[in-house]
C-alpha cells in the first residue's frame, strides 16, 4: 500500500513537471498575480474595477482577488477575457483572451 501511494506521488510530480515544462508556469497559476504592494485597508472597492471594464466595452461576468490584483472576468465581441486591475490605482496591469 505504501509503494503504491508513493508511486503514484511520483507519477503526479512528473506529470505536474512536464506539463509546467510544456506551458510555463501558467499551467498552475490562475492568472497574473501582482498588482500592488498596498495593504488591503488601502484598496479601491473591486466594484471600481468592474466599473472599469464595463466603460472599456466588457460585459462583465464576475470578479475577484487574486494575488494582489482585482481579476474581473468579461465578455467583448464574443470573446472571454481576463482582466486584471490594480486596487491601488484601477490601472489594467495585464489581460489574457481565452
Amino acid at each position: 500500500m505504501r509503494v503504491r501511494v508513493i508511486l503514484s506521488a511520483a507519477l503526479a510530480v512528473c506529470v505536474l513537471g512536464g506539463a509546467v515544462g510544456l506551458t510555463g508556469s501558467a499551467a498552475l497559476a490562475d492568472g497574473y498575480k501582482t498588482c500592488t504592494k498596498l495593504d488591503k485597508a488601502s484598496w479601491k472597492p473591486a466594484s471600481d474595477a468592474e466599473a472599469k471594464a464595463k466603460a472599456a466595452g466588457y460585459e462583465v461576468r464576475r470578479s475577484k482577488v487574486e494575488g494582489s490584483c482585482y481579476e474581473v472576468y468579461g465578455v467583448k465581441e464574443g470573446k472571454l477575457y481576463e482582466l486584471f486591475y490594480s486596487p491601488e490605482d484601477l490601472s489594467l496591469k495585464h489581460t489574457i483572451a481565452k
